[in-house]
């Protein structure tokens, strides 16, 4: 049976059609007051943004999610959870402070800021779950042990997993660092031929992994811990993966893991997806490039296997921009991920998610104005 997903488009002409207060409708169309019982703390699921990235989500919009919630009784955290990788968010203090920073204050979300698995990731727990890669996976405790949870995702590219949307925010996201680096189980290698030695990848590895012999990055396998940081980073794209081998079981890891974070409150946890800032690479990066298509709309579902589907043939649907990172498929109907990273399988991630009943790729688009 086709799960339900509803969508708002951006088009707005009065009042009662800004974004604001389709946000609003979203939330009860959907009957997200089904998974809030009064009392019961309700985790947002939310991502950041790096410092230096601008393309997350605007808090005001996380505002009415919050208002929400409380209307209907529940009380609620904002989170996140810290990075694998260096950057702005890699502990607590500094990922409350980016948060801030980005505009998730008190005074603007209505909401307290946690970070789910604690000051340096060790606020975790175990989740049985017996699937193909995984018995059992490392989710952060904070968002094990609450009660319900809303799931806002910025609705994406990414260099490995193709896109980024609500499988991957539950996967990556609701996992501390150690669970990060389970699902991370691809190593990049150097194309040597192409490798300038600019030393880019050098400086943002976490674990000084790479080093620079005769002028060409060398990465030393045993430290890699295959965030792919240095991958994103390189100007020459002399950094690759096998993809393979190594990537389709980076997909199912990551999906797994997804179904972790689920594992035990599947009937009380609600999903949106912005897609707007559709850009090349995930929040996780400090800069936003240029969008590849226009501004869509928002979705909304308690299922996240339908809700990435829809969002992933709704951007497939747009003609593409000119001039950007979207360097193939810019007609109507072609793969735009692809057209950035011809090697990607971004749907990779929800036929696997169905396979293993996180959801259903069936979905019914029902537009609301």
């Amino acid at each position: 049976m086709a799960e339900k997903v509803y969508f708002a488009n951006l088009r707005a002409r009065d009042p009662d059609q800004n974004t604001i207060t389709k946000i609003r409708k979203l939330f009860d169309a959907a009957e997200f007051s089904s998974i809030i019982r009064p009392g019961d703390i309700t985790a947002i699921k939310i991502h950041f943004g790096e410092r230096g990235n601008d393309s997350y989500i605007n808090p005001v919009y996380v505002r009415q999610v919050v208002d929400k919630i409380k209307e209907y009784g529940g009380r609620l955290f904002l989170t996140d959870s810290n990075t694998l990788y260096r950057g702005s968010r890699a502990d607590a203090v500094d990922h409350l402070t980016t948060a801030i920073e980005h505009g998730f204050a008190y005074a603007v979300v209505g909401a307290p800021l946690l970070i789910a698995d604690g000051l340096y990731g060790n606020n975790t727990r175990k989740i049985r779950i017996d699937c193909t890669h995984f018995r059992e996976v490392i989710i952060s405790g904070d968002i094990a042990d609450s009660r319900s949870m809303v799931v806002l995702s910025h609705f994406k590219g990414h260099e490995i997993a193709g896109y980024g949307g609500a499988i991957k925010n539950l996967a990556m996201g609701c996992a501390p660092p150690v669970g990060k680096q389970k699902q991370h189980s691809a190593r990049p290698m150097i194309i040597e031929e192409q490798c300038r030695g600019c030393a880019s990848c050098i400086e943002v590895c976490p674990r000084e992994a790479i080093s620079l012999v005769n002028g060409k990055a060398v990465i030393e396998r045993e430290s890699c811990i295959g965030c792919f940081e240095c991958m994103t980073i390189c100007p020459e794209r002399a950094i690759d993966v096998d993809w393979e081998t190594d990537i389709p079981v980076f997909v199912e890891r990551m999906v797994e893991y997804a179904f972790g974070a689920v594992k035990g409150k599947q009937d009380k946890v609600a999903f949106m997806n912005f897609l707007t800032r559709i850009t090349p690479d995930c929040d996780c990066v400090a800069w936003s490039d240029a969008s590849i298509v226009p501004d869509i709309g928002i979705l909304a579902s308690k299922d996240p296997v339908a809700i990435d589907a829809a969002s992933f043939d709704l951007v497939n649907s747009q003609e593409g921009f000119p001039a950007t990172f979207l360097a193939r498929n810019h007609s109507h109907g072609k793969d735009k991920f692809r057209g950035m990273r011809n090697e990607t399988d971004g749907y990779r991630q929800i036929l696997y998610a169905e396979q293993i009943g996180l959801g259903s790729a069936e979905y019914e688009l029902i537009e609301i104005s």
